[in-house]
């Protein structure tokens, strides 16, 4: 199964993520970036670090399904993970859905609500990233929060929607959830 995890920054999509990884066995699926590497982040382990000419050089060499910009950097998805036979997991970029769900229809999307957005801010916040960076991605908070909750059409794409109180309970809710899309 390819498992996607979308959401506003700070809702925990990292998180949900670890968890489905190390309680059900999926396989995480790195994203590859251009961006700088943050403090506390380290190469290969969530995120793959390239330089601009890097990723060219696999675009050129025809091993990328998908390619994006964001806040001024590249990220990509690499063919081989997007189209494995395994059990996998990753974190997608809300307003990518639409072209997402052409590249890769067998893509189950579950977007999690923060039930309080001050939540997530705060959570972004902790990230120690630029105050220019730090004022991108807050701002980007309340116009993704926005888009999901006037614009139906985006909404609907995403397969399941669950809330993220920042607890254990809403923890088992999502782990639930993917076990019985597993037994389906």
């Amino acid at each position: 199964m390819l498992l996607a995890l979308a959401g506003v920054t700070g809702v925990g999509k990292s998180y949900f993520k670890d968890k489905i990884v190390e309680k059900l066995g999926f396989e995480k699926i790195k994203i590859i970036t251009t961006r700088q590497i943050r403090i506390g982040e380290k190469n290969n382990e969530d995120k793959i670090f390239v330089t601009p000419t890097e990723l060219e050089k696999l675009k050129n060499s025809n091993l990328i399904a998908y390619d994006f910009n964001m806040l001024g950097n590249t990220y990509a998805y690499t063919k081989e993970a997007l189209f494995s036979n395994k059990n996998t997991v990753f974190e997608l970029h809300y307003d990518t859905i639409f072209d997402f769900k052409k590249i890769c229809p067998h893509l189950v999307v579950i977007y999690i609500f923060p039930t309080n957005i001050e939540m997530a801010k705060e959570e972004t916040r902790k990230r120690h990233l630029s105050p220019d960076v730090e004022k991108k991605r807050l701002l980007e908070i309340d116009e993704h929060y926005n888009n999901m909750t006037s614009n139906n059409k985006l909404k609907s794409q995403f397969d399941y929607i669950v809330y993220n109180n920042y607890d254990q309970e809403s923890e088992n809710k999502i782990l639930e959830l993917v076990k019985n899309l597993i037994n389906k």
